[in-house]
């Protein structure tokens, strides 16, 4: 630690780590679970989707009558396969996105910090909008902890300009 930095700056700096740790294991938990739903697409690519529902609502014992699974078979059963591809070619690249900013957050890579701090920002309106289109508390919730770590890793990036050189981590 430099002798140059107040002990606010000092303790702000060593909790700051821990922050970073936290945005970096979920942005790699999201992006394992977007190629795990990315390669349940790929799989889906060559069935029948109505056996596979069918199939699937037996193994877990669900009602498909349901009023809560109904409407969800219901925007499930008309996918085609090329609505199946275009899906999980977005949710690899978003997944790749994702891990790219995870593993840069774990390694302490600054270019990181930056990295994230623009492509979650970026897709805040998108969010916004599609929570303008129906609010539920998962997208409120996603908007709301998309705009914390926002607002954390901005906050870190100003403050690393009023610091000495050399006293950031790389």
């Amino acid at each position: 630690m430099s002798p140059t930095l107040t002990t606010r700056e000092r303790s702000a700096t060593e909790r700051s780590p821990a922050g970073i740790l936290l945005i970096g294991l979920f942005k790699l938990l999201k992006g394992v679970l977007l190629v795990a739903v990315g390669i349940g697409a790929l799989k889906l690519l060559h069935k029948n989707m109505a056996d596979v529902i069918t199939q699937w609502t037996g193994i877990l014992r669900v009602d498909p009558e349901n009023r809560f699974i109904h409407p969800l078979l219901a925007k499930i059963l008309p996918v085609t396969p090329k609505q199946l591809k275009e899906l999980s070619v977005g949710t690899f690249f978003y997944a790749a996105l994702l891990l790219t900013e995870g593993i840069g957050l774990l390694m302490r890579k600054h270019w990181a910090e930056y990295f994230t701090v623009i492509s979650t920002a970026a897709l805040i309106p998108l969010e916004i909008h599609e929570l303008a289109r129906r609010v539920t508390p998962a997208k409120i919730a996603v908007i709301v902890i998309n705009v914390i770590i926002v607002l954390y890793l901005a906050a870190r990036l100003r403050g690393y300009r009023r610091r000495p050189q050399g006293s950031r981590y790389r």
